[in-house]
């Protein structure tokens, strides 16, 4: 009897055991191990900043707008989980959340828990940037002088977030581009062109932004030859009546006849209102350092020829 009884408990354990491991869920196939889920790389960025940063970011921002239309150019856009109030392009990014960045919401910005965050110098303060790395968000910077530095950075973003070949795809079209631009004949001798950011103070493109490159590829010169400590100086009316510069940049002829030169009637004098050559290229294309990079050197060569 004990013998049956101990048969009969010992059926009824394999049964229970049997349905337990049948009710449990499968593994799925596709688990990555522990240790490659946590695989990190670490970066330099251009500031010479050392971070470290997931081997395939999952969660990503830029707080420039010109870096939010790189990362749509390269990577998985899935991947995107805001944009700021400026970044208005491409369409896309508008159904993104709202990160406001100035100032920098930093609240709202932690809970997305991106793990990394891009932008560039003179958008976001180095303070900000080291406050989210305290709170555990790396921020990576890029900065731009000429337009080869924009393709680089195209590149960099490809090999950080695995789109390599979706990077260097672009790169190739865009440099194909210019080149076919470059091609083109050009006025001689260039004219010299100044650029105005700001009319009062009048802050211009300094000699050391890449507005320097940009307008020589687009056939012409930086007016400002001095090498100012800021790239965007205030230069004062005396400065610009010295430069003379043949084409202003900033405002259509019309705007800037009522308001500009209504204000500085002195710099009437300079060439530039003097044959009218005035003109207002599209904000975007002169201040983004994006993937429509070439666009902006093809509008100010329309600009200027």
């Amino acid at each position: 009897m004990p013998r049956l009884f101990a048969a009969r408990l010992l059926g009824r354990s394999l049964l229970l055991l049997l349905l337990l491991a049948a009710c449990r869920p499968d593994t799925p196939a596709t688990t990555a191990p522990p240790e490659a889920a946590a695989a990190r790389q670490q970066l330099r960025d251009d500031l010479g900043r050392t971070l470290t940063v997931p081997a395939h970011p999952r969660r990503i921002m830029a707080l420039a707008a010109s870096m939010t239309e790189m990362l749509y150019a390269v990577a998985d856009t899935a991947t995107i989980v805001a944009r700021t109030q400026v970044c208005d392009y491409p369409a896309a990014a508008l159904r993104k959340p709202i990160i406001n960045s100035y100032p920098l919401d930093l609240e709202r910005l932690v809970a997305l828990k991106p793990d990394v965050v891009f932008t560039t110098t003179g958008i976001t303060s180095e303070a900000d940037a080291q406050r989210l790395q305290e709170l555990g968000i790396p921020v990576y910077y890029q900065q731009y002088e000429k337009v080869e530095d924009i393709f680089r950075g195209l590149t960099d973003l490809g090999r950080i977030l695995g789109r390599s070949a979706q990077a260097r795809q672009l790169v190739d079209s865009l440099r194909t581009e210019l080149r076919t631009l470059e091609a083109l004949p050009k006025p001689s001798p260039a004219p010299t062109v100044l650029a105005i950011t700001w009319t009062d103070p009048i802050y211009v493109y300094g000699r050391n932004t890449l507005f320097t490159d940009k307008i020589r590829l687009a056939g012409g010169q930086n007016a400002v030859v001095e090498k100012f400590a800021q790239p965007y100086p205030a230069l004062t009316r005396e400065y610009i009546l010295k430069l003379n510069p043949d084409v202003l940049l900033g405002g259509s002829f019309g705007k800037l006849d009522s308001t500009f030169f209504r204000l500085y009637p002195e710099l009437k004098r300079i060439k530039a209102y003097q044959t009218r050559r005035i003109y207002d290229p599209a904000d975007d294309l002169m201040s983004r350092p994006g993937p429509r990079i070439v666009k902006g050197v093809q509008e100010l060569r329309r600009l200027i020829k």
